[in-house]
C-alpha cells in the first residue's frame, strides 16, 4: 500500500477481524469493535428477544467509550506526531490484548460468567483506544474497526461518484484485512481463546516494530516520525 501508516492500520484492521470473531463466538453474542452490532442486541435484549444478551452488549458499549476517551486524552497529551501516537496507542493495546490472554489460559472462560465480561471490557477498551487514535492519524477510508465507511464510500467520494483506482484499491484492502482477520481468529478459537487472543497480541507487537522504524506520511505529504 502507499505508505508505512497504511500497512500498519491495515495489520491492525486484521487483528479487529480476529478481536471481533473471538468476542462473538467464545464471549457471547458481543463486539469488542463494531459497536453497531452491540446497539441492536441490546435493543433485543432489553425488548425481551429469547437468548438475546443486555449485561454484555452493555458491557462492550461503556468499555469502548472508556478507551475512546483514554484514546482522546493520548491524542491530547502525547506529541502530535502521528508515529508516536500510534506506537502509544498500539503499546497500550498489546498490554491490554496481552493480559486478556493471559486471563483466558487461566481462567475458564463461559458466556454469562464474569471472566467473559472481564474480557469483554479489556477488549473493547484496546479496540476503543486503537479506533479514536486511527480515525485521528489514519485515512478517513480506513477506521480499522468499522467498514461501514468504507463500504459505503466505495461510490462516493469524487464529484462523478466513482472513487479513484488507489482509494478502490485501499478500501478492497481494509475489507481483505477485516475478512481474512476473521478467517484466522475462528481457526484460531478452535485451538483455544488464549491463542487466539495472543496471536492478535502478537500481530501487533509486529506492527508496532516494523512501524517504529519507518517514516509515516500524511496525505499532504508531511512527514512524520
Amino acid at each position: 500500500m502507499r505508505d508505512p501508516l497504511t500497512r500498519t492500520l491495515l495489520i491492525l484492521t486484521f487483528v479487529t477481524g480476529i478481536v471481533d470473531v473471538v468476542s462473538f463466538l467464545a464471549l457471547g453474542q458481543v463486539f469488542a469493535a463494531m459497536q453497531t452490532g452491540n446497539v441492536i442486541f441490546l435493543g433485543l435484549g432489553v425488548a425481551g428477544v429469547a437468548g438475546a444478551p443486555v449485561l454484555a452488549p452493555l458491557i462492550a458499549l461503556l468499555a469502548f467509550l472508556a478507551g475512546g476517551t483514554a484514546g482522546a486524552l493520548l491524542a491530547r497529551t502525547a506529541t502530535p506526531s502521528a508515529g508516536n501516537r500510534l506506537q502509544l496507542a498500539m503499546a497500550t493495546e498489546i498490554v491490554l490484548l496481552g493480559g486478556a490472554a493471559v486471563l483466558a489460559a487461566l481462567v475458564d472462560v463461559d458466556p454469562g460468567r464474569l471472566t467473559a465480561y472481564v474480557l469483554i471490557a479489556i477488549l473493547s477498551v484496546a479496540m476503543g483506544l486503537r479506533n479514536t487514535i486511527a480515525r485521528g492519524i489514519g485515512d478517513p477510508n480506513l477506521a480499522t474497526t468499522v467498514l461501514n465507511l468504507t463500504l459505503s464510500a466505495f461510490v462516493s467520494s469524487t464529484p462523478t461518484g466513482i472513487a479513484s483506482e488507489s482509494e478502490l484499491a485501499l478500501r478492497a484492502a481494509a475489507i481483505a484485512a477485516i475478512l481474512l482477520g476473521a478467517i484466522a481468529g475462528a481457526l484460531l478459537l478452535k485451538v483455544s481463546l488464549a491463542l487466539a487472543i495472543a496471536t492478535a497480541a502478537a500481530v501487533v507487537i509486529a506492527a508496532a516494530v516494523s512501524s517504529r522504524f519507518s517514516t509515516f506520511r500524511e496525505d499532504d505529504g508531511t512527514t512524520l516520525s
